[in-house]
C-alpha cells in the first residue's frame, strides 16, 4: 500500500498541468530571498560578462599606466605587475570563469548522467562494474585528481574543462543512479513497459523528466565549485595561461605582490567569493522550490 500510494503520488505530480507546477515553483521563489539574492547576483555576472566589451574601460591585456598603480579615479582597482587595467581584467575574467563552468559541468552531467542512468536502469554485472569505476574516482581527491588530469593532458584551458569534468562526472552517476532507482519500479514505469514502451522511450519521456529536479539544483551548486576549480588549477599554471584574464592567474600572479599592493589579488579573490556565493544561494533555494515534500507541506 506504501508502495502503491508512493506510485500514484509521483505519478500525479508528472501529469499534473504545467502552470499548476511553475505557479508552485514561483510561489516557493519568492518565499525564499535569499535564492532571489542568489539569483540577482548570478544576473549581474552574467550581464557583465556579457557586456565586457562595452563596460570595461580598456582591454584586458593593455598596458595602459605604470606597474602597480594604486587604485583612484583613473584606474579605479589599480593596475597590475604589467601596468594592466585590473578592473578591465576582472570583468573580462567572468568571461572565461563562467564559461568554463558551464563546459565543464556540462561535460560530467552528460558523461556521469549516462552512466548513471545505464547502471540504474539497466542493473545487474553492469550497475555492479561502472559503480566500481565510480568508486574508484571517489577515492581520489577531486582536486588532486583534477591537478593529476591537467598535468597529463597539458596546461591549457580546454584540458582544465576536461579534467574538472571527469572529477565531477562521478558525482551526477550516483545521482542519478539512485533517483533512477527510486522511480523504475513505480506503476507508471511499470505500465509504460507493458504497453511495449521501449527502454529508450521509458527513459526520455517517463524517467528522465521525473529526475530533472535534483539535477537542477545539482548543476547549480556544481557550478560554483567547478568555478573554484578552474582558479585553482590556473593559479597553479594549469588551467588559463597569460595574458587571459582569469581570476584564478590573477591570484596566482598577484600573490607575489600582497604585502605591498594588496589590491592585485584582492579584487579577483572578491569577484571568485561573490560568484561562488551567488550559485549556492541559488542553488539552496531551487532545492526548496523543487522539493516537492517542501511544496506538498503549502
Amino acid at each position: 500500500m506504501v508502495s502503491s500510494s508512493a506510485s500514484s503520488e509521483a505519478a500525479a505530480r508528472a501529469l499534473s498541468p504545467p502552470r499548476r507546477r511553475n505557479s508552485a515553483f514561483l510561489r516557493a521563489m519568492r518565499r525564499n530571498p535569499l535564492g532571489i539574492v542568489g539569483l540577482v547576483i548570478i544576473v549581474f555576472v552574467a550581464l557583465v560578462a556579457l557586456c565586457a566589451p562595452l563596460i570595461a574601460p580598456y582591454g584586458p591585456t593593455e598596458q595602459v599606466a605604470r606597474r602597480l598603480e594604486v587604485p583612484g579615479a583613473a584606474y579605479l582597482l589599480g593596475t597590475d605587475e604589467f601596468g594592466r587595467d585590473i578592473l578591465s581584467r576582472v570583468i573580462y575574467g567572468s568571461r572565461i570563469s563562467l564559461y568554463v563552468g558551464f563546459v565543464a559541468v556540462g561535460l560530467a552531467l552528460v558523461a556521469g548522467g549516462t552512466f548513471g542512468m545505464v547502471a540504474g536502469y539497466f542493473g545487474g554485472r553492469i550497475d555492479t562494474l561502472l559503480m566500481r569505476v565510480v568508486d574508484i574516482l571517489f577515492a581520489i581527491p577531486s582536486l588532486v585528481l583534477a591537478i593529476v588530469i591537467a598535468g597529463l593532458l597539458g596546461p591549457s584551458l580546454t584540458n582544465a574543462m576536461i579534467a574538472i569534468g571527469i572529477v565531477y562526472a562521478p558525482i551526477y552517476a550516483r545521482l542519478v543512479r539512485g533517483e533512477v532507482l527510486a522511480v523504475r519500479n513505480h506503476l507508471y514505469i511499470e505500465s509504460a513497459r507493458a504497453t511495449g514502451v521501449s527502454d529508450l522511450g521509458l527513459i526520455g519521456r517517463h524517467i528522465l523528466p521525473n529526475i530533472t529536479a535534483p539535477l537542477i539544483v545539482q548543476t547549480t551548486l556544481m557550478l560554483s565549485t567547478a568555478i573554484l576549480a578552474e582558479a585553482a588549477l590556473s593559479f597553479l599554471g594549469l588551467g588559463t595561461q597569460p595574458p587571459e584574464p582569469s581570476w584564478g592567474t590573477m591570484l596566482g600572479s598577484g600573490r607575489r605582490y600582497m604585502e605591498l599592493t594588496p589590491w592585485v589579488a584582492i579584487a579577483p579573490g572578491i569577484a571568485i567569493a561573490i560568484t561562488v556565493l551567488g550559485f549556492n544561494l541559488l542553488g539552496d533555494g531551487l532545492r526548496d522550490a523543487l522539493d516537492p515534500r517542501l511544496r506538498g507541506s503549502e
